[in-house]
């Protein structure tokens, strides 16, 4: 069981919300979905503060340190004082 190729197991969020996942896909979608809904966002930095803040409730650890890193090379230079107070562990 623990050797087939695609293992697939159960992520519980901190919203308690289940979200099911494969080891071959890019986490759960839910980093893909929060970076689709940022970058249609991305015109009023309140509304992506505000965005952003809860897609960091609701990912896992490794994701957000992806996000991290995407927001970063994406909105470093237009959002770094919000990106800086969003990101501080």
């Amino acid at each position: 069981m623990f050797f087939r190729q695609k293992l697939q197991f159960y992520i519980l969020t901190s919203r308690y919300s289940l979200y099911f996942c494969s080891l071959n896909a890019n986490f759960c979608g839910m980093l893909n979905y929060v970076k689709t809904v940022l970058t249609k966002v991305s015109f009023d930095a309140r509304l992506f503060e505000k965005e952003l803040r809860k897609a960091i409730k609701m990912l896992i650890a490794e994701e957000v340190n992806d996000l991290r890193n995407w927001c970063y090379a994406s909105y470093g230079k237009q959002y770094e004082a919000i990106l800086n107070r969003c990101f501080v562990f």
